[in-house]
């Protein structure tokens, strides 16, 4: 059974949108399940840019539920619309896939080796996948599903009625000049690359026009299948629609109120569906502020089908740590998928909750990963511990449970940055790293690899998926004999009190005061000075105290912090490093 929770007790910004849409429920329609929307493309890889738009319609229908709210998700798979273009950086595919442009996504082959019937579904599967793990509940509707089982078929021919009063108001638009191109905001997907966001008004973003009139309607092609068509004549009390192909020249005449192998174009068929479905929340990406984008138009067409525009922000775009502005008509860009093989889902869950949907942010991939964790790990204290925010608290929250329950969580959730180095210098060796992590705190030795899963084999994969062969650890095999001859006697001294200290200090916290205390030592203070007591020439003196045990035992200047390489290394093999 899902427990309800209570309203988190804070203004955050999932609250706030919860107040609102509730209350919009109640005045649109009192004693029905809130309904918020998301529409998703599966044109090619759905990334993390395009999460966004379920994360945020996803955290206010949770928090609805758990003030005991019945809800729906709807997330549209615009599975019906046309292939585009073939995607840069896919495996499976090559060039003969261009012959498939035009054709719905679900007429057009898997990418090779994949065990799904169509391109659509291959690239659905993975979301779905993942966000069962991000604990996102929905309804999925497939939109391929809705307009060849006639699902529709009232509200095509309602369009097709109401085809010139359509067209006045996209004239509206048309007559405008086309704003400056401005940074595309929302991961450019197929719904807005019919849309055409912000250009004005091309025919084939709007519908056919020519001496016959404007139709909102779009046959695919009863001989190639493609979208390649023109309506030449509509009749509204037969519904006879003739189109021809301008690819192969077919042509036929077909009655709309029995014919279901089309589709309403994106401008009139995403209105369309908040009013079919009763959406009340639906956010759209910053670009759909312009004149003459989708959501505007829309907000007056869903009147033709007595509809309202759903409430909703204007979200901002997401970026990944080094790379550029994420687009799924780009290969290569991360996935969800791709973000859960290196951190847990309550992690990713935490990065869309504490930002405002209007907040652009990154998610990390590189180094910043192990900064990221840390954050987490001191939020999750100070949350247990009653000293966090109440905004942080509420994102907190929203992050490690939903309605429904706590989502799975590490045992023992040990630091990041210290699994992702003994990950690292063990290479693979499980007994080696258990020895390892059991040596951190000798007085709570893990039992089990188990105790610290899945945030080790997260750690485990950034390590081996994100980290360049060259800054791997490599701890060496036989000591730099040249460089011991060479050291100067403070720096004998240095190693020698650093030996001296091994078996008394052996844990991660012990190794820790000893490396930091040797030079504190050899300056003649306490090994306890605090950094206010002492000169800032220390820090220096640490600084090249480091360097020198990094050269010793693995050949570089820096490496994984050092009290976690010394526990890896192991004592034995340290003390034959540094000469002993």
């Amino acid at each position: 059974m899902p427990i309800v929770a209570q309203s988190t007790e804070t203004t955050d910004w999932v609250s706030r949108f919860a107040d609102e849409v509730i209350e919009e429920s109640e005045r649109r329609a009192p004693g029905k399940p809130v309904v918020v929307a998301s529409g998703l493309s599966p044109s090619g890889p759905i990334h993390l840019g395009n999460l966004r738009e379920v994360m945020t319609p996803h955290l206010v229908a949770d928090e609805i539920r758990r003030r005991g709210h019945q809800v729906r998700h709807l997330i549209s798979w615009d599975d019906y619309d046309r292939y585009r273009k073939v995607p840069a950086g896919v495996a499976g595919i090559d060039e003969t896939w261009a012959e498939h442009i035009g054709k719905p996504l679900t007429s057009v082959p898997a990418p090779k080796g994949s065990p799904h019937p169509n391109w659509a579904e291959h690239f659905k599967a993975a979301m779905i996948e993942s966000l069962a793990e991000l604990g996102v509940e929905f309804d999925g509707i497939s939109q391929t599903q809705q307009y060849t089982s006639g699902a529709y078929r009232e509200q095509i021919l309602h369009a097709m009625r109401h085809r010139h009063d359509i067209d006045a108001i996209l004239d509206q638009y048309r007559t405008k000049k086309a704003p400056a191109k401005k940074q595309q905001q929302k991961p450019v997907d197929e719904a807005e690359l019919e849309a055409a966001e912000g250009s004005g008004a091309a025919a084939e973003d709007d519908g056919s026009s020519g001496s016959a009139g404007y139709f909102p309607y779009k046959p695919y092609c009863g001989n190639c299948e493609k979208d390649l068509t023109t309506v030449t004549s509509y009749d509204d009390d037969s519904t006879e629609l003739t189109y021809a192909c301008t690819d192969c020249g077919f042509s036929e005449t077909v009655r709309l109120n029995e014919f279901n192998r089309g589709k309403l174009v994106w401008k009139v068929d995403w209105p369309m569906r908040w009013a079919y479905e009763g959406v009340i929340f639906e956010p759209s990406g910053v670009d759909h502020s312009s004149p003459g984008s989708s959501f505007q138009v829309g907000g007056q067409i869903v009147g033709i089908f007595g509809g309202q525009q759903p409430i909703g922000p204007m979200y901002a775009f997401v970026g990944i740590s080094g790379m550029a502005k994420m687009s799924s008509s780009r290969g290569g860009v991360p996935t969800p998928a791709d973000a859960l093989k290196i951190m847990e889902p309550q992690l990713l869950r935490w990065l869309y909750a504490r930002r405002k949907p209007n907040q652009s942010f990154k998610i990390a991939f590189d180094q910043e990963i192990q900064r990221l964790y840390d954050e987490w790990d001191r939020l999750d204290a100070k949350v247990a511990d009653g000293s966090a925010l109440p905004a942080d608290v509420a994102a907190h929250s929203r992050a490690v449970r939903t309605a429904s329950g706590e989502l799975p969580t590490t045992p023992r959730p040990l630091p990041y940055r210290t699994l992702a180095s003994v990950a690292d210098i063990t290479a693979g060796h499980e007994d080696q790293a258990l020895r390892i992590l059991s040596e951190l705190d000798p007085s709570r030795p893990l039992g089990s690899l188990d105790e610290a899963r899945p945030r080790y084999d997260k750690a485990e994969a950034w390590i081996n998926t994100h980290v360049p062969a060259d800054q791997r650890t490599i701890v060496r095999e036989e000591p730099d004999a040249e460089l011991l001859k060479s050291l100067d006697e403070p720096s004998r001294e240095s190693i020698r009190l650093l030996l001296d200290g091994l078996a008394d200090h052996w844990s991660l916290d012990g190794l820790t005061h000893l490396v930091y205390g040797v030079p504190k030592v050899q300056a003649g203070f306490s090994a306890d000075a605090t950094p206010k007591e002492l000169p800032p020439e220390i820090k220096t003196a640490q600084r090249s105290f480091f360097a020198l045990l990094y050269h010793l035992l693995v050949g570089r200047d820096t490496g994984p912090r050092l009290p976690t390489l010394l526990l890896a290394v192991g004592q034995e093999r340290v003390r034959a490093l540094l000469g002993e």
